[in-house]
Parts: structure tokens; sequence; C-alpha cells
């Protein structure tokens, strides 16, 4: 997190080939991003994907420019995601498909929000609207001090 003191960061666990907690939580935060005005250039979002596998980093990018252009995707190799996934205390696993590619992945579907020194705050759970999410972290960046 020290590449982001100064901003608030959001981080969410997510796949690309998600079907819709992912990219409605996306779009949420695209949705915040606007709503914190000027403010929103103190605010950093951080996508880890769960399916390495599928989720290369190209494709990575390409799905968080469809959001917010600023927006940052992570791609752990699997062998590192339990080790990152243990540590944010997610549940994730692969729900198996009709072919070996057409599997889905069942994932945890909250957002970590952390202050702009890096401490994790608050936890934001799925279907929060934006203008609480907003209002939470305009009130984090100016009780927080990098």
């Amino acid at each position: 997190m020290a590449d982001f003191r100064g901003k608030a960061v959001v981080v969410f666990f997510g796949f690309t080939q998600c079907p819709d907690v992912c990219p409605t939580s996306m779009t949420t935060m695209a949705e915040v991003k606007r709503l914190m005005g000027d403010q929103g250039e103190k605010l950093q979002v951080l996508f880890i994907t769960v399916d390495p596998e599928r989720d290369t980093l190209p494709l990575l990018k390409e799905y968080m420019g469809n959001f917010d252009p600023t927006f940052l995707a992570l791609r752990p190799e699997p062998a590192e995601l339990k080790a990152v996934g243990d540590s944010f205390k997610i549940y994730y696993r692969k729900a198996v498909g009709t072919t070996a590619t057409s599997y889905t992945m069942d994932h945890s579907a909250g957002k970590y929000v952390f202050d702009t020194n890096g401490a994790v705050r608050l936890f934001s759970s799925y279907g929060t609207e934006p203008v609480v999410i907003a209002e939470d972290i305009l009130t984090l960046l100016k009780s927080t001090k990098a």
C-alpha cells in the first residue's frame, strides 16, 4: 500500500468473466469516484483476480479500462492466490462448468477500504449504494493525513 500513500484504496476480489457481481461492483466504484468530485483523484481502486488461470494481465487491463482508466488490476500467480486470499480472509472457489474452461468462480463480494496511511478501515458489503461509499471515503480522507 506504500505506493498509494495519500490515497484511499479500495480492494475488491473478482474475475473478468463474472456475469454480475464484479461488473456491478466496478461500475459502483466508478460512480463513487465521480461522486467524490475533485477528491476522486485521491481514490485508487485495486481489483485482484481470483481466476489467474484465465485472467491475463492484458485482459485485466482491458477490463479495468471499461470502468475507469485509473483502476488497477492485480494478478497473483496461482500458487500465490491462496496466501493473498487468506491475508484478506476472502472466500473463493472454482465452480466446475460443462467444459474445462467454462467454469465460474464463487467469491466474496465485499470491498476493503484502506485509509491514506494504508490501514484497513472499512468493509463495504456488496450492494452498498455509491453515495454511501463516497461519503465514507471522503470522511476517511478528511480524518487521515498521509
